[in-house]
């Protein structure tokens, strides 16, 4: 698939290292906008960052007038704004599933990336975190055999969000491993990280990673 470049005035305040400004770099490959990406440490984060976002938090998305500082909501905004290729499934029904599958990912798993990539607890609460996050990751790996993507023939905004999560797997110091259970995920991992628009989405940072 080739990523064809949209004109745009977009500029968009990314933590190379957070898995959510990644699941929006993704969408925004995927889209082919151009965009100014401004790679920013978020311990000395730019003066006019606190003008825009009255939180001064990653990720921003400045679209003109327009300031967006949630990455969901970013990327909703991105897939209605650049329908091509659609990220969202068009019906009601399937809509909801797909944002409901993103809750149930930021409750049963971000919940654990976060405090994990921040190294916020005690040594054994973070391989406690690493433990639950790694035998999820194993209980729901037999799903990725049904299709090619998350629970869809196309790749869609689930995707999105799945992929930087499992991108940081081995900075996080999880290892899947590989058996008859796992190899449908295994080979759904590979298919995400071969794609065009995931490499194109990168950071720095991201590509020290694997």
């Amino acid at each position: 698939m080739g990523v064809v470049a949209k004109r745009s005035s977009m500029t968009f305040y990314s933590d190379g290292t957070s898995h959510y400004s990644h699941r929006v770099r993704i969408v925004l490959a995927e889209k082919g906008v151009t965009v100014e990406t401004i790679d920013v440490d978020p311990d000395s984060k730019p003066e006019d960052l606190a003008t825009l976002n009255p939180y001064n938090n990653l990720p921003t998305l400045v679209d003109r007038d327009l300031v967006l500082y949630e990455a969901d909501i970013m990327m909703e905004y991105l897939d209605e704004r650049f329908p091509h290729p659609p990220l969202f499934p068009v019906y009601p029904v399937a809509r909801a599933q797909s944002r409901l599958w993103i809750y149930r990912i930021s409750k049963d798993w971000c919940n654990l990336v976060d405090p994990i990539m921040a190294g916020k607890g005690t040594p054994s609460q973070l391989d406690k975190m690493r433990k639950e996050l790694r035998e999820g990751l194993i209980a729901i790996a037999p799903i990725f055999g049904e299709k090619p993507y998350f629970m869809s023939d196309e790749f869609t905004i689930v995707d999105c969000v799945v992929c930087p999560i499992l991108w940081r797997l081995p900075v996080m110091g999880i290892d899947l491993p590989k058996s008859k259970t796992t190899k449908p995920m295994l080979a759904y991992r590979d298919r995400l990280f071969e794609r065009e628009s995931v490499l194109v989405s990168l950071s720095e940072q991201e590509k020290e990673m694997v």
